[in-house]
């Protein structure tokens, strides 16, 4: 017994510490991997049943991931199943209350099921509901982020389910529209747990293809179920992180799968994906068509509308006789020289008789005037004007100033007015 105590002891406390030479028991990794598992929380799960089997009031259940094969086997003991509402069926999809269980003489690793619930319709569309709200907050669905679809692809790739109608749908309208339309398809799930991957396998294989213009993916229609994986976030968030036009064509017009939210085009069925995503060649024909008449019309009109002008240029006066026009612009000149030479005389003749009359009121205003009529002006030796008596005293020179001429005098009387003398 001490010995069994002494070899316990010397193992290693940790898996880090063993060794070759120092390993651990199996045993020893069983029960510490049972103690680690064991004391995981319980959590809510979601799957759908592949197997249910009750036995002794038990229930041995095998759940599957709805989108990707991952599967885990479920126990749901005696007491859980007595407080169930109805038991456990093959195909139903459910969410269950369980705890992980490691069961270490097998290694077996289990799932306890303390409450398992079968998810109605109506949460299926709550949930949905609940994505679709969170993608679209997100801007995943904003018009700015969708691409435009070009005007006639090159190459289409097509991602459907193998030999299917929507494949059908799609290659023969698209090919009636417009024979030369080439694809490039890839068949996958388009429904069930391998719908998922596959889809984004196949989505990644194109979108890396430079030489796919535009992708469709397409599927009939069907139950909500089976149109779940088109609504799955995953693919979802592949679709929008595309760098090539998606075109969402699943189920009828009346299915609504978040995909369709996030595609760059939402077509209400398969059919109607492939009318939108190339042109139809008798359409584009008669277009054509139409717009050469247009261009021929407008072409012919213009040619008439400029031949009428032309028509009408060559027929005015100054093109029928040029010289007329020189002749008429000629005389214009002659006119307007002689009324400039009319008007130039008129306004001398009319300045010479205002310096004329200027001249005569000058002449009129003037001294030489006054002395014309017989007066005359005295002035001292030193210029100045005698205008009184008391400024010439008798024996003071004085010059004489006359109309012609002048005189020289000497003052012998002078007298002021109120002496006698008067003016």
């Amino acid at each position: 017994m001490e010995q069994a105590q002494e070899g316990q002891g010397s193992l290693p406390r940790t898996a880090a510490a063993t060794s070759p030479e120092n390993p651990w028991p199996l045993r020893v990794l069983s029960e510490k991997l049972k103690a680690h598992i064991e004391n995981s929380p319980e959590s809510w799960v979601e799957g759908q049943l592949l197997e249910a089997n009750v036995r002794n009031g038990h229930a041995y259940l095998v759940m599957r991931d709805v989108d990707v094969d991952y599967s885990f086997s479920v126990t749901v003991w005696a007491s859980v199943m007595r407080s169930l509402d109805s038991a456990p069926e093959v195909g139903s999809r459910v969410v269950a209350r369980v705890k992980p269980s490691f069961y270490a003489k097998t290694g077996r690793l289990s799932l306890n099921a303390y409450d398992l619930r079968p998810v109605g319709l109506g949460d299926l569309l709550a949930r949905l509901e609940r994505l679709r709200r969170a993608l679209f907050d997100e801007g995943l669905f904003d018009a700015s982020r969708k691409k435009p679809l070009p005007l006639l692809p090159n190459r289409i790739g097509l991602i459907t389910g193998r030999d299917s109608d929507a494949e059908k749908d799609v290659i023969r309208n698209a090919s009636l529209r417009w024979p030369a339309v080439r694809f490039d398809i890839r068949n996958t799930a388009v429904q069930g747990v391998n719908a998922v991957g596959e889809v984004m396998a196949a989505l990644r294989d194109l979108d890396a293809n430079p030489e796919i213009d535009v992708i469709i993916i397409a599927r009939g229609g069907g139950a909500l179920e089976d149109l779940l994986p088109f609504s799955s976030e995953e693919l979802v968030r592949a679709v929008a992180a595309c760098t090539t036009p998606v075109v969402s064509a699943i189920g009828h017009e009346a299915d609504r799968p978040i995909l369709d939210d996030v595609a760059d085009l939402r077509a209400s069925t398969p059919t109607d994906a492939a009318k939108r995503v190339v042109p139809d060649l008798l359409e584009e024909l008669n277009g054509i068509a139409q717009a050469r008449h247009r261009l021929d019309r407008a072409v012919r009109q213009n040619l008439e509308r400029e031949s009428q002008r032309i028509a009408s240029l060559r027929a005015r006066p100054v093109l029928a006789n040029p010289h007329f026009m020189v002749q008429v612009r000629r005389e214009d000149l002659a006119r307007l020289s002689q009324r400039s030479t009319y008007s130039m005389r008129g306004s001398l003749a009319r300045g010479q008789d205002a310096i004329a009359h200027l001249r005569a009121q000058v002449r009129a205003l003037s001294p030489q005037q006054t002395l014309d009529r017989g007066y005359s002006v005295l002035q001292l030796a030193d210029g100045q004007v005698v205008r009184a008596a008391d400024q010439a005293p008798e024996g003071t020179d004085v010059s004489v100033r006359l109309a012609r001429g002048r005189l020289t005098a000497t003052i012998t009387t002078s007298q002021l007015p109120d002496e006698g003398i008067t003016a």
